[in-house]
C-alpha cells in the first residue's frame, strides 16, 4: 500500500484513567503523535461506540463524552475540543456504502473517551479534525475486517485510521490488580499469541481468535474491544507489527499495532 501517508494504527486506551496514572502505556501514547506526525484528520473506530449497523459521526464541533463513572473528579473535567470532520465522514459514509456495507451518518455524535482520552495524550493541542465510527459487536471480526478495507483509502489523502480498544479486556478480574502488576497468565498467553498472529499476518487465525486464540472468552467476554483491531487490520497490509506492549492491572493489555 504504497503513497499511503500514515500506518493504520490500533491502540489499547486502558482505564480512563490512564491520563493521571504513571505507565509506561502512557509514556508510549504521549510519544505517538510525535512518532507518526500530523495528518490531515483522523477517522477512530471506537470500541465505546456500538451500533447496529456502522456509524459515523459528522459533529461539527464534537463534545467531549465522559462515558465512565467512579474516577477521578479531574478526569470529568478534562475536555478535549478538537473540531469535527465531517467532510471525512461523508466520504467514509461512501466508502462503506460503495463496499455494501450499511452506514449512517450522525450529526451530533460526539468523542467517547475510547477516542479522546488516547488523542488527548497523543495530540494534546487538540486542532486535529476528528471523527468516529462505530463498531457492531453482533456482526463480528470479519465485518469490522471489511469495515477497515473499505476505508484504507483514506490513507491515501492523510487520514490517520485510528482504532481503539483493547488487546485483553476482563474488567471482572480488574480490581484484583495494581495498577503495574504482572500480567495474569491467561492474559499474557492470549497477547503473546495476537502478537504472533498479527506479525506472521495470519488474517484467518486473527478472524476466528474465538476459536484458535488460547483463553479468547476470558480475555475478551464481550467482543466490542477487540473489534477495532480488525478495522485497522483491514485498513493496513497482511502483517503487523508492534509498536508497544506492557500491561496495566494485570489484565489489559496495552498492546499498540501499526498496520503499513
Amino acid at each position: 500500500m504504497t503513497g499511503y501517508s500514515f500506518p493504520a494504527i490500533f491502540v489499547s486506551h486502558g482505564s480512563p484513567a490512564l491520563i493521571l496514572e504513571q505507565a509506561p502505556a502512557r509514556d508510549f501514547l504521549s510519544g505517538l503523535g510525535r512518532a507518526l506526525g500530523r495528518p490531515k484528520a483522523i477517522l477512530c473506530a471506537s470500541a465505546h461506540w456500538e451500533t447496529d449497523e456502522a456509524a459515523i459521526s459528522r459533529a461539527e464541533r464534537p463534545e467531549t463524552i465522559h462515558d465512565f463513572f467512579g474516577f477521578p473528579k479531574p478526569l470529568y473535567e478534562i475536555r478535549y475540543p478538537t473540531p469535527g470532520a465531517p467532510d471525512i465522514a461523508e466520504a467514509a459514509s461512501a466508502l462503506l456504502r460503495g463496499a455494501g456495507l450499511g452506514a449512517r451518518l450522525d450529526p451530533a455524535r460526539g468523542l467517547d473517551h475510547g477516542a479522546w482520552a488516547p488523542l488527548y495524550l497523543m495530540y494534546p493541542d487538540a486542532t486535529i479534525p476528528v471523527a468516529q465510527v462505530s463498531v457492531q459487536p453482533l456482526q463480528g471480526a470479519d465485518h469490522h475486517l471489511a469495515i477497515g478495507r473499505a476505508l484504507a483509502p483514506l490513507r491515501a489523502d492523510g487520514v490517520l485510521v485510528l482504532a481503539s480498544g483493547a488487546a485483553t479486556h476482563n474488567l471482572g478480574d480488574f480490581g484484583r490488580y495494581a495498577l503495574n502488576a504482572a500480567p495474569a497468565p491467561y492474559a499474557a498467553e492470549f497477547d503473546r499469541w495476537l502478537k504472533d498472529a498479527i506479525e506472521e499476518g495470519r488474517r484467518d487465525d486473527l478472524v476466528h481468535y474465538r476459536g484458535r486464540a488460547p483463553g479468547a472468552e476470558r480475555n475478551h467476554p464481550s467482543e466490542e474491544h477487540l473489534l477495532p483491531l480488525f478495522v485497522a487490520l483491514g485498513a493496513g497490509t497482511a502483517k503487523g507489527r508492534q509498536i508497544h506492549a506492557s500491561f496495566t492491572y494485570g489484565v489489559l493489555s496495552m498492546a499498540a499495532y501499526a498496520f503499513d
